[in-house]
């Protein structure tokens, strides 16, 4: 046998199990679980032992204390848009009896009632 195809047939399925089993090894501590049991699992039973760990791991539970992305959770508006007009849900911005033209221009409401027809239906159209 070559020594490519013996690497390829022996030594990377032997590197995929020697990699499942790692990863059980380092992720099995922070959930709780036996690192040793779980990484002898995951490489002597191939890929079922690793998708049974996968199954059996508890969630993580979240602590808002640890994660350092949560701190003042809050949102905080930076000093230069400090007094800037905030946008309506549509995000337009558009104060009543005022439109938008496509170009992002405010124009005063053609017909006057305030109503400007978000379909741009043909006259003669009311639904």
């Amino acid at each position: 046998m070559e020594p490519v195809v013996a690497v390829i047939l022996i030594g990377l399925p032997l590197a995929w199990l020697a990699a499942f089993a790692a990863y059980a090894y380092v992720d099995a501590p922070k959930r709780g679980m036996n690192p040793r049991k779980w990484a002898a699992i995951a490489f002597l039973v191939p890929l079922f032992g690793f998708l049974a760990y996968l199954f059996e791991r508890d969630e993580r539970d979240y602590d808002p204390e640890e994660d350092p992305y949560a701190r003042g959770a809050t949102f905080e508006i930076h000093e230069s848009r400090r007094g800037e007009e905030l946008l309506d849900p549509g995000g337009t911005g558009a104060r009543d009896g005022e439109a938008e033209s496509a170009d992002g221009d405010r124009a005063a409401d053609p017909d006057g009632t305030g109503d400007d027809d978000e379909w741009n239906d043909p006259p003669g159209v009311d639904l």
